[in-house]
């Protein structure tokens, strides 16, 4: 009974959105954070006088994370919904 191998479950529809959707989004949220990383310095920058090595670094790294969380959120929902427009058969 060890040579017996059962045959492989069948499964339904997924709703996992395509590698290809999924490259693009993280792709659009690495661009997202480096756009607000960008965004975020120079918005400090313009406004500090002296050193703002620190005030800079800090405005950088919360304007990346804000847009990045921004972007991220929006790229999670348009793959749920592709997901489930290609499960529920409407292609």
């Amino acid at each position: 009974m060890a040579d017996e191998q059962d045959p492989p479950a069948e499964s339904g529809p997924t709703a996992l959105p395509g590698v290809g959707a999924r490259i693009v989004a993280f792709l659009a949220i690495c661009v997202a954070g480096l756009a607000g990383l960008l965004i975020g310095m120079a918005l400090v920058g313009v406004q500090c006088t002296g050193d703002c090595a620190v005030p800079k670094g800090i405005g950088a790294i919360t304007g990346g994370v804000v847009a990045a969380g921004g972007v991220a959120v929006v790229a999670v929902l348009v793959l749920r919904a592709m997901g489930e427009w290609r499960a529920s058969g409407r292609d």
